[in-house]
Order: structure tokens, then C-alpha cells, then sequence
């Protein structure tokens, strides 16, 4: 019988195309993925895997093996889903991934608040902007600027998040907008819409730095390298920042949660997804949305 957890192995492998992402994605080394690979291969007496020297890349039985091996994954994911589906004290630990902006100036300094609500729930919040997989238990829930799309969630819009252009106090051209420089993002975020609105109202002035993230925008404008393109709740209530051109385009970007709709009844989740869309309903700055259960 050949080993799951060697098999999990080669999954994480293709999943992230290589070893050390693989075993970043593990939590263990990379001798030990590279251990583990070595033990299959030599078990099914085949090569499954090229290693290049950058990357990894499977060989037409190795793609093969992955497709049959991701049906093994699903199965063994489902069962860990219906025996947590079943556990019906409201305990244990529920892993949340959300995007940095919310993490750092929203989520964070309120955990608190949930702990004394749910002293026996805790939890695990991952700050990342991938994509994550909850069919595969990389998350219990996720929290996203854009919909989520994977086909065995559930998903809820919970609320919106205004942007406004703001910068520094000190900012040197504070008073003179064709003078304005701004902080944008790259190419890589053509597709973006906060990118396009910022983009639009910029027009031809230029770009005084490209930071692919909103703190770092924050950070940069509080310093006063230019105008940022800044949620309102942050952007309102920091007296370094001033908020310039209030007649701009309005824009905001949508915030949406998602469960994997085996988990979505489990009381841990229940009280986190819970927990989260009441602070996105009563924060200032933010817009909430008429309260619809996912």
C-alpha cells in the first residue's frame, strides 16, 4: 500500500511547483520533502517528478498520479470536515485568512473582543492575499476584497470598503495638485480596480513609487512621498494623513467572506463568521450590507 503522507508530499509539490514551496506550504524542510519524494519514487519504482533547478515538474505518470492522489486529498478533507461538522460544543480552533489591510488595521485589535466571547474558540489568522483553498483546509474561512470562487464554498458579500485620496500634512505639493506624484502599484495589478480608479484620476502626473499593497501605501504617504489611494476608515481617522480632492471618483471595494459549505453550520466558524460580519456592520468607515446569513 503506498504511503498518504508521501503522496501528500508530491501534491504539495505540484501545488506550489516546487520543493521549497512545498515545504513552506508543509511547515517542514526541504530535506525532508525532498526525503519523502525519494521514498515514493523508489516505492512505485518510477520517476514521478524532474527536478530543474529552480523548479519541479512531473512527468506524464507523475501528472497522473497527482490527478488520483487530488481525489484521495478531497476524500480525506471531507472527512475531517463532516467529524468537525459533528462536534457540537462551541470549541476549538478556526483558521481565518484575510488580506493584510484588514488584518493589521481592522481584524487584529479585535481579536480581544472575540476571546472574551468565545473563550473556548481560537483563532488562527493567516494575513495573505493568495488564493487559498478551502476545500483543501488551507483555511476554515476566508475573508476577500474580490468574490471567491471556489465551487464548495458559500459566499456572502458582508460589506463594502470606501477609498479616498490622501496625503501627508507635509506633503510638499499638498496645495498644488498638478504638482501631486502618487504611490501606484505595477503592472502585475493592471486588472485591478482600485489600480484603474487610482490610474484614472492621476492621469498624466507621475508615479513617485509602486508598492503592491496597501499598508505600504499607508506607510509611504504618512512619510510623504505622494497620494495614495487609501481606505476611508484608515485614511479618516490618521492625523499625519489629509484627505485631498473629496469630489474624486468614488470607489470602493467589496468585502466578502466565504466557508466551505460543510463547515458553515460547525459552531467554532458559525461564531467567527459571526463575529466578523457584526465589527464590518458597526465600524465607522465602512459600509455594511443588510445582515443575510451565509
Amino acid at each position: 500500500m503506498i504511503d498518504w503522507e508521501n503522496l501528500r508530499y508530491l501534491l504539495a509539490v505540484a501545488h506550489t511547483g516546487s520543493l521549497s514551496g512545498a515545504a513552506r506550504h508543509l511547515g517542514v524542510d526541504h530535506a525532508t520533502v525532498s526525503r519523502r519524494l525519494a521514498g515514493l519514487e523508489e516505492q512505485v519504482e518510477v520517476r514521478l517528478l524532474e527536478r530543474l533547478p529552480r523548479a519541479c515538474r512531473l512527468t506524464p505518470i507523475g501528472q497522473r498520479v497527482v490527478e488520483l492522489a487530488q481525489g484521495m486529498e478531497e476524500s480525506a478533507y471531507a472527512i475531517e470536515r463532516l467529524i468537525d461538522a459533528s462536534r457540537s460544543p462551541l470549541s476549538g480552533t478556526v483558521t481565518l485568512s484575510a488580506p493584510p489591510v484588514l488584518v493589521a488595521n481592522f481584524l487584529a485589535g479585535r481579536l480581544a473582543s472575540f476571546r472574551q466571547q468565545n473563550p473556548a474558540v481560537r483563532i488562527s489568522v493567516s494575513s495573505e492575499t493568495r488564493k487559498v483553498s478551502l476545500a483543501r483546509r488551507e483555511a476554515d474561512v476566508i475573508l476577500r476584497l474580490s468574490r471567491p470562487e471556489e465551487p464548495s464554498s458559500v459566499v456572502r458579500k458582508i460589506g463594502r470598503m470606501p477609498f479616498g485620496l490622501y496625503a501627508s500634512r507635509q506633503y510638499i505639493h499638498l496645495h498644488h495638485p498638478p504638482a501631486w506624484e502618487f504611490i501606484t502599484y505595477n503592472e502585475g495589478f493592471a486588472d485591478v480596480p482600485r489600480r484603474q480608479w487610482l490610474a484614472r484620476f492621476q492621469g498624466e502626473r507621475a508615479s513617485a513609487c509602486e508598492i503592491n499593497d496597501v499598508n505600504g501605501h499607508l506607510t509611504a504617504a504618512q512619510a510623504g512621498a505622494g497620494v495614495a489611494g487609501l481606505p476611508v476608515f484608515i485614511g479618516d481617522t490618521d492625523a499625519r494623513l489629509q484627505r485631498v480632492a473629496p469630489d474624486a471618483e468614488p470607489f470602493s471595494c467589496d468585502i466578502w467572506i466565504a466557508v466551505h459549505r460543510d463547515l458553515r453550520r460547525t459552531p467554532p466558524v458559525r461564531a467567527v463568521m459571526d463575529f466578523i460580519a457584526k465589527i464590518v456592520a458597526d465600524h465607522p468607515g465602512l459600509e455594511s450590507l443588510p445582515n443575510k446569513r451565509v
